[in-house]
């Protein structure tokens, strides 16, 4: 489990597994060029506001939220990051050394490193279980002119198996995939 504010290198994670879902999808193995989780480098977050909910371990960044850390970036509507209640009082968002449980990102969610980006309505990233979900109306992921295009993204990251799923009676319900000749996923 990742601590403290530098466990919000799971933003990085998640560019990580969207990336990985790309591969996976276009056959290919192991993770994308250019696309590395840094856990050296430092991770920069802004926001337009910053609330801290002690009582409920939280910590709810809102309005044109961006992190970045290395090649990738994340840009959100909001983010709620959940931390471990450990019961002792002493596990709290202001603590600086608390674990993270959970991360939520919602309002047009668009993660970048320098050869990919995926985007859609909402993510979530479950440390505990190691899987990220990436949904909306339309979950984009590109690479170069190569277009993956689905309603709900689900990868296991200890694993790597991710599944992109078709967006049922939305807009034709299946996934689309468009692979240029002579492209590759680096």
């Amino acid at each position: 489990m990742m601590r403290g504010i530098g466990g919000l290198s799971a933003l990085g994670a998640m560019g990580i597994a969207l990336m990985l879902a790309t591969a996976a999808h276009a056959q290919q193995t192991g993770r994308m060029a250019g696309l590395q989780l840094e856990g050296d480098q430092p991770i920069e977050i802004e926001s337009d506001r910053l609330e801290v909910r002690d009582n409920e371990g939280t910590a709810i960044f809102t309005g044109n939220v961006q992190v970045v850390q290395g090649e990738t970036t994340l840009r959100a509507g909001r983010m709620v990051v959940h931390y471990v209640n450990d019961g002792s009082g002493g596990s709290t968002p202001s603590s600086g050394s608390s674990d993270i449980e959970r991360l939520e990102v919602e309002g047009t969610v668009h993660i970048a490193t320098a050869t990919q980006v995926a985007t859609g309505d909402r993510g979530t990233f479950d440390m505990r279980t190691d899987q990220l979900t990436l949904t909306g109306s339309e979950v984009v992921l590109t690479e170069g002119d190569n277009v993956i295009v689905g309603c709900a993204l689900t990868v296991q990251m200890s694993s790597g198996v991710a599944e992109l799923d078709g967006c049922g009676d939305q807009g034709g319900g299946r996934v689309r995939m468009l692979l240029q000749p002579g492209s590759r996923g680096q």
